[in-house]
């Protein structure tokens, strides 16, 4: 049988292996004939259509994604030994982006979910107890109390507690108390502390730190509502003092949380963070466009939609800037790209650095590739604001927040800013989680889902593998997040993940 191959765009100089090709095998392009592979070609991976003379600007999605590094010829592999970043990278960035109107609702679509809301009005689709570490002095001490009562706070569950987490961090001292890296730091702290998933919260530091208990309580701007303790491990009388200390506080906490109820709430109080890690070559063509069309729903039904990771919207930020609802935010975007270019050439490295290996055994090659697939998380929704990290999100409507591509780096901002779910797509596997908030994977292809079966919530690959249309699959990704945010647990939180991944951006000098 003739292999075939996916040509996603008329015009498009490469097109994907659905399986993998050996050398000889001829491989079907409807309505081109019959492709020659000249040589072993992977699963996912990019096949040349014709030949490419050397320095030629090679497109895929029907956008550039690389310039050839040398010639190609027809049926060849194209990959990172013939293909790689052309030179100004930012100035064929790509454009045309449908900029429609946000998508007719279905008149069976559901517009409410089981949310718990708090005394300010807020929603949460969760209920943790939160210990929060000032510095990373009391990131021990915080580990063993979560670990000494998670198993019987977990077991809350059924009376309205979804468990304990140990919110902690690897800085909070040896830093400048003001400047970038302090209000980035501080931003995230009091975004976790106010957070409508924590319903009850201890602070604990050291006791001679930068960043001091008493300065963030002062700063946290707390109302009475929230049940919240601090103290420090020097004041408790050390370690062994500070955890029973911990202990009782936080089992004392969780039963006042019991009974908390659900209720039905409307759309607008879904804050949804998209995110993608580990990605392969199908992320583009199933999960993430499936996810896209979830987001346009949810911002069409009044909630709100973030996308992220600055570095992998590099190449196609004028498909986002020309969504932008007033030219001054489509400009905000492009300035906080700028501002990444600055920032990885004063590191010495760029942005094309992003790929990582698993990304590229993927078939992913060059960060413009990456970035096509990536921004397709975002639907099709005009752009309503862009936020920097951890900074409250605008809501509602479709938001970009600036953040690294760095998996837990930036859901910990996304998180710090409201977001109240996560979405994460992934093609060669994740074990994410982000506790107080649910993170729902979605598989890109079918290999996945059955190797790590008990990691992914939904397999997004029929939308390539069995033709399922894309809106028939993002209607699946829509109605399993309202689940999700209605109570639902998901894989990483039946296996306790996500108590590792509360990771905040840390800019400036250590000192």
């Amino acid at each position: 049988m003739t292999a075939q191959l996916l040509r996603l765009t008329e015009g498009d100089d490469v097109a994907i292996a659905r399986d993998t090709l050996t050398a000889g095998t001829g491989a079907g392009v409807p309505g081109l004939g019959t492709v020659t592979a000249l040589g072993d070609v992977p699963r996912g991976h990019k096949v040349a259509m014709h030949d490419i003379a050397a320095g030629t600007l090679v497109r895929k999605y029907g956008h550039v994604i690389g310039v050839a590094t040398a010639p190609i010829r027809t049926g060849e592999h194209v990959h990172v030994h013939n293909l790689a970043m052309p030179e100004g990278a930012s100035a064929l960035a790509s454009g045309g982006a449908a900029t429609g109107d946000l998508p007719a609702l279905p008149a069976d679509l559901r517009r409410t979910f089981r949310g718990i809301r708090r005394p300010d009005g807020s929603v949460a689709t969760r209920n943790y107890v939160g210990v929060l570490t000032t510095v990373n002095c009391s990131a021990t001490v915080a580990r063993q109390v979560v670990r000494r009562t998670e198993d019987e706070i977990a077991a809350l569950h059924v009376e309205g507690v979804d468990g304990v987490v140990a919110l902690t961090h690897g800085t909070g001292c040896g830093m400048a108390n003001r400047g970038q890296g302090w209000e980035v730091l501080q931003r995230t702290l009091q975004g976790y502390a106010r957070h409508p998933n924590i319903g009850a919260l201890v602070v604990l530091g050291l006791g001679c730190e930068v960043n001091a208990v008493s300065g963030l309580m002062a700063d946290l701007g707390l109302d009475g509502d929230l049940p919240v303790e601090s103290f420090t491990i020097q004041d408790a009388g050390g370690t062994a003092a500070a955890i029973a200390q911990g202990e009782k506080l936080v089992r004392g906490m969780a039963h006042d949380l019991r009974g908390t109820r659900r209720e039905e709430v409307g759309l607008e109080h879904l804050v949804l963070g998209l995110q993608c890690g580990g990605s392969d070559a199908w992320s583009g063509l199933t999960a993430n466009p499936a996810l896209g069309v979830a987001s346009d729903l949810i911002v069409a039904a009044g909630g709100t939609s973030v996308l992220g990771e600055t570095p992998e919207v590099y190449g196609a930020e004028q498909m986002l800037a020309e969504r932008a609802v007033r030219p001054e935010v489509g400009q905000a975007l492009l300035e906080r790209i700028a501002w990444w270019e600055d920032y990885t050439t004063s590191q010495g490295t760029t942005l094309d650095g992003n790929p990582s290996p698993g990304n590229k055994e993927g078939g992913i090659t060059t960060i413009l590739e990456k970035s096509l697939g990536a921004v397709a998380k975002g639907g099709h929704s005009r752009l309503d604001a862009v936020c920097g990290y951890a900074e409250p999100i605008p809501r509602p409507g479709f938001v970009f927040m600036d953040t690294p591509g760095y998996d837990p780096v930036s859901v910990t901002g996304m998180v710090a800013g409201g977001a109240n779910l996560i979405c994460f797509t992934t093609g060669r596997g994740s074990v994410f989680g982000s506790r107080p908030v649910p993170t729902v994977k979605l598989a890109t292809n079918s290999n996945l889902a059955l190797r790590m079966a008990g990691d992914m919530d939904l397999d997004c690959s029929g939308v390539v593998e069995q033709g399922v249309p894309r809106e028939q699959m993002g209607r699946r990704v829509y109605d399993l997040l309202l689940d999700t945010a209605s109570g639902r647990r998901t894989f990483s939180e039946e296996l306790a993940l996500g108590g590792e991944e509360f990771v905040p951006w840390q800019l400036g000098a250590v000192l």
